[in-house]
């Protein structure tokens, strides 16, 4: 009973902190980001970019003092030399929880360029962080079904125009664009349904980041394959808060973009069919990562 409350008095001052945070770092990012919009000249712009990244990057580094201040986990990192400040990286990872996010912004903090990464269009009107990522030329993106393409077949192609609107944007200052090529959260559930081959992971889509290296192949020249485990097998971001996840493994490779990994995704069969088997191996071997690393 004591320790179920402290965790939570723990959880909830944590979260105060996070709030606090957010909002002292957003005011100064809103006026910047409107004074970028009202001055449409190139150099204004890209300076406007690098000073908001500082501000978001400041914000993270609050978030990462009080995620030591207030918690106990222990992080076990492997793979984080020869990282370069001023390049241009893709980095994938597995996807279980907002957690995730948190992780690798506090693993690469500083480390490689201000991580940026697709967000569904839903999340624009989420209070203050929506806003926070407009600004900060996060794209926006609108995964649409079969069935909506049937009805309105206009929109095919649509979220592929945003990708490459955001990649033209990317190609002004260093950037690192994180995927969740899972397309979602993974869930026993939604691993059932999927028939996953991979036991710890869903099966991995190779549009996006096809899309990305088709459009940026000239500045991306690695890709950051990240591995995140908890093995304790708790991830919420509530339990973050209160000090319930004790430990967090990651795993970071760095892989080369080759000359293979370029090309016409949409209209080349052969590409495609590549890029697939070459994302199915590293999804194979991030699986059997996991198993490792959720050992004693």
């Amino acid at each position: 009973m004591y320790h179920a409350l402290l965790g939570a008095v723990r959880g909830i001052l944590s979260l105060i902190i996070y709030a606090l945070n957010t909002v002292f770092w957003c005011i100064p990012l809103f006026v910047l980001a409107a004074a970028k919009a009202a001055v449409p000249l190139e150099a204004w712009m890209r300076r406007c970019s690098r000073m908001l990244n500082a501000i978001a990057e400041n914000w993270i580094w609050v978030n990462n003092l009080n995620q030591k201040l207030v918690g106990n986990t222990r992080w076990d990192i492997q793979g984080m030399e020869a990282l370069e400040r001023y390049d241009w990286y893709l980095v994938l990872a597995n996807h279980q929880s907002w957690v995730d996010i948190l992780v690798l912004q506090r693993i690469f903090h500083r480390k490689i360029p201000f991580l940026k990464f697709f967000i569904k269009k839903e999340l624009l009107w989420f209070p203050i962080l929506g806003q926070a990522w407009w600004a900060m030329d996060f794209p926006f993106v609108k995964r649409y079904t079969k069935s909506d393409l049937q009805k309105r077949p206009h929109l095919k192609g649509k979220d592929l125009e945003i990708t490459r609107k955001a990649c033209k944007k990317f190609k002004k200052i260093p950037v690192s664009i994180m995927n969740f090529v899972e397309g979602t959260r993974f869930t026993n559930e939604k691993h059932r349904k999927q028939q996953s081959p991979y036991s710890h992971l869903l099966k991995p889509k190779a549009g996006g980041i096809a899309f990305v290296l088709g459009s940026m192949g000239k500045q991306i020249h690695r890709v950051l394959d990240v591995t995140i485990v908890y093995p304790d097998g708790v991830s919420s971001f509530w339990a973050l808060l209160c000090g319930k996840i004790r430990e967090v493994k990651v795993k970071v490779r760095s892989l080369p973009v080759s000359p293979r990994m370029l090309g016409d995704y949409a209209n080349d069969g052969n590409h495609r069919a590549g890029l697939q088997r070459w994302l199915n191996n590293i999804w194979a071997e991030k699986n059997r990562y996991i198993e490792e690393m959720r050992a004693p």
